[in-house]
């Protein structure tokens, strides 16, 4: 068993560290982006997240999503503004003390953050307002991100001019994923593959649940991913009835199932996947019969997945509506309720830099959105929720299951699960 997760690990180490989005393509993004502004007359006003916002003395620096899709840049305190024929990246100065504490930071002279970002104007943060004045005489609009803390600051420096949101600009572009992005995405989803495979060899009766999350965890993080894309769900017995469980605190008993939500971040990818699986390695008749139907809605649901369908509960393209009328046609609850009465949740959500990256359910899905499609049966009466979640590509004619490596056939769990033993 140790040798088998040392072997595991040794062979997905390293998957994460590179980068499969060139400064080239941060360029082409902010062109797109530039071009809307001309149409508009704008400006983006963007500021990258504080030491203080997104890092502490309990977790390391991560940047703010919709700036690093822009730039690249992972150092806390820069400044993005984009105007119609132009773009402006400032930089902190360097600090020898906050360096002794931090590691070395790039400064505005320095040349790392231009072969990152592809930037070729790069300014200490202190000529921002100077530039930001002298850019305002030509615009008619302001666009930045409407946070309490970044709106303030920047109404603070442009008077009277309305701030806008900048999510109908950026947030589409965010939705359809590159190659560069699709490979990130991969990595990530195939090394919390991984991660679920190490959980399942040690499920076993007496085990608690922090403890699968604990040998999740270090699958990932052994593999170079910098955190957790959310806390683990580790629901076991009446827990895997609880939508977003993360106490992980129960023993789990023979007889029960664990319902495992867990997902790394690499490379700023995230990854959200769901297996429930029996704990003793044998589905119970009543366990087995609920599971069954909630496959069969994802299989129904994956077989209708195409550009033009949505994730949204009502309307004739309505994916959920299509999982939700599988599980009422195939099972009841012991009261005799239907089953999709028991779906307590969404179908799925767009998956990318964010675990719920930009994308509204009732948006027509196209080509290019990597999505979760999630059906779930939750019955707290009878101590049964049953999830399955995968990460999919919506394609030209279809969807393409991006984790279809993390098995969820009944039997085939049930044979990984009993050949742990031997």
């Amino acid at each position: 068993m140790v040798l088998r997760a040392l072997a595991l690990l040794g062979a997905i180490g390293g998957l994460c560290a590179a980068s499969g989005v060139s400064s080239g393509e941060y360029q082409q993004r902010r062109a797109k982006v530039r071009a809307r502004l001309a149409a508009d007359e704008g400006l983006m006003v963007l500021y990258g997240a504080t030491e203080d916002e997104r890092g502490s003395l309990r977790s390391r620096f991560f940047q703010e999503s919709n700036f690093y899709y822009l730039t690249g840049w992972q150092e806390p305190g820069a400044v993005l503004l984009l105007s119609p024929t132009d773009e402006f990246f400032f930089l902190p100065p360097r600090s020898e003390i906050r360096d002794l504490y931090t590691g070395r930071r790039a400064g505005p002279g320095d040349d790392s953050p231009r072969h990152v970002t592809g930037f070729a104007n790069i300014q200490a943060v202190s000529r921002f307002e100077v530039t930001l004045f002298q850019q305002l005489e030509k615009a008619k609009k302001i666009y930045g991100l409407l946070n309490i803390n970044k709106t303030s600051r920047l109404k603070r420096l442009v008077g009277q001019r309305p701030v806008e949101s900048l999510a109908p600009i950026v947030f589409p572009l965010r939705q359809v994923k590159s190659p560069g992005e699709l490979a990130l995405l991969q990595r990530s989803i195939d090394v919390s593959i991984d991660a679920h495979r190490a959980a399942w060899h040690r499920t076993a009766a007496g085990v608690f649940e922090y403890q699968l999350g604990a040998t999740m965890v270090n699958v990932y993080s052994e593999a170079g991913c910098e955190r957790s894309a959310y806390p683990p769900i580790i629901g076991s017995g009446p827990n895997s009835t609880v939508l977003h469980y993360n106490k992980n605190d129960r023993r789990m008993d023979s007889g029960e199932i664990v319902l495992m939500d867990v997902g790394g971040e690499c490379a700023m990818y995230a990854a959200d996947l769901t297996r429930t699986i029996p704990v003793s390695g044998t589905f119970t008749p009543r366990q087995r019969e609920i599971y069954e139907v909630v496959l069969g809605a994802q299989r129904a649901a994956l077989k209708a997945l195409k550009p033009g369908m949505k994730l949204g509960r009502e309307g004739e393209n309505s994916l959920f509506k299509i999982a939700q009328e599988y599980m009422n046609a195939n099972g009841k609850s012991l009261r005799g309720d239907p089953l999709g009465k028991y779906f307590a949740h969404g179908l799925g959500h767009h998956v990318g830099l964010d675990v719920h990256d930009p994308g509204l359910p009732d948006m027509p899905l196209e080509e290019g959105n990597v999505v979760t499609i999630e059906p779930g049966i939750y019955i707290p009466e009878e101590g049964i929720g049953i999830r399955i979640e995968d990460m999919v590509l919506v394609t030209k004619d279809g969807g393409r299951v991006l984790s279809d490596g993390l098995p969820k056939e009944p039997r085939e769990i049930e044979k990984i699960l009993h050949a742990r033993k031997k």
